[in-house]
């Protein structure tokens, strides 16, 4: 099996209008993963039916016993994130918590324990192309590397016999990104035709280059700044990336997203490129 991961260095290239085209048209057996937790949107593309729901515990947070406390403050005085604030009792709150277990360790009473807490939902949904593992992390809640660990596990036990495992990846260059990249065959990175989307592609590639994964670049909305979209080609010509595709801008495409569908499910100039896009992406990584 192909593993695939869709990922930008930017948020707003089209990364997800890519992988959800992708995902459309790719006609092979494939389970999808959507990786960007923080703002998981693959499934509005797909109307998922939901199989499965269960709850994510990341970061521990302090939990305080009231029955064991003796309101001597200690703990407050020497949590340095605020998170202890006395209301009817001390308690701490878990928005404000970083886990650092400080307060168990001084408090005399042995009243505070680290437990795990609740920070979001990981799901698994059957879609009319393929099932789709994703998930929703609180907000104001962490580990959202982990959660995205978690997905790809949850996609990886609905692979069954699927020749290719795609998964919409987070923006940026941080942890979520890292755990999505990693023990990937390859990367398809979505970029346009901006200076600082050229910036962040660089980075994007030095990240990627780390974890031995085979590189592609696709540029969105090639045609609206050429010049620029000229930088790019010149830039991965130098490191040796093979841009695999270039979509002209399309107001075709605001109008699929708009309806809560693939844009290749209508014929125009975007879904045009898409298939090209996907015939030589898929052909250098050995897809039929």
């Amino acid at each position: 099996m192909i593993r695939l991961a869709v990922v930008s260095g930017k948020g707003g290239t089209g990364k997800t209008m890519v992988a959800a085209a992708l995902a459309d048209i790719s006609g092979v057996p494939q389970v999808l993963a959507d990786c960007d937790v923080d703002a998981a949107n693959l499934e509005l593309l797909f109307e998922p039916r939901r199989l499965t729901t269960e709850e994510f515990r990341g970061l521990e947070a302090a939990r305080i016993d009231p029955e064991r406390c003796r309101n001597c403050g200690i703990c407050a005085d020497h949590c340095r994130f605020g998170a202890i604030v006395r209301n009817d009792a001390w308690e701490a709150e878990a928005l404000h918590c970083e886990g650092c277990g400080v307060c168990t360790y001084v408090c005399p009473m042995g009243a505070i324990r680290m437990e795990l807490r609740v920070c979001g939902e990981i799901y698994t949904s059957a879609t009319d192309r393929g099932n789709l593992a994703h998930a929703r992390l609180f907000p104001g809640s962490g580990n959202s590397g982990l959660l995205v660990t978690e997905v790809k596990k949850r996609a990886m036990n609905l692979a069954g016999g699927a020749d290719l495992l795609l998964a919409d990846g987070p923006p940026g260059i941080g942890c979520p990104l890292i755990a999505t990249i990693g023990g990937m065959d390859a990367v398809l990175i979505v970029t346009e035709p901006g200076v600082s989307a050229l910036h962040d592609l660089a980075r994007l590639v030095t990240v990627c280059r780390r974890f031995g994964v085979r590189i592609f670049v696709a540029i969105n909305r090639f045609d609206l700044a050429e010049d620029i979209c000229a930088r790019i080609e010149d830039y991965c010509r130098k490191e040796e990336i093979p841009v695999a595709g270039k979509i002209p801008f399309d107001p075709q495409v605001i109008e699929a997203v708009r309806g809560g569908r693939p844009v290749t499910r209508s014929e125009s100039p975007a879904t045009d490129a898409l298939r090209a896009l996907r015939d030589s992406l898929f052909s250098e990584l050995g897809l039929r």
